[in-house]
């Protein structure tokens, strides 16, 4: 039962750990984020892979093969 209470404590200890280090943290308002935000997405538009797409050429992830089902 000993192993199952110190599991307990050091899992309470780790959160309390957590919490501190974001109680720490500076925070900014979102109104004040969300124009740079909206900024930086335009900036980068050209090469945003999710908005330009991937050439064939050089998709990494691109089948070699094609899969046939007989």
């Amino acid at each position: 039962m000993s192993g199952h209470s110190s599991n307990s404590v050091i899992q309470a200890q780790k959160l309390v750990d957590q919490l501190r280090v974001e109680a720490c943290m500076e925070r900014i308002k979102i109104s004040l984020t969300a124009g740079d935000l909206v900024r930086f997405c335009q900036d980068h538009r050209r090469s945003d892979p999710l908005l330009t797409g991937i050439a064939a050429s050089s998709n990494p992830f691109k089948d070699k093969k094609t899969c046939v089902l007989l």
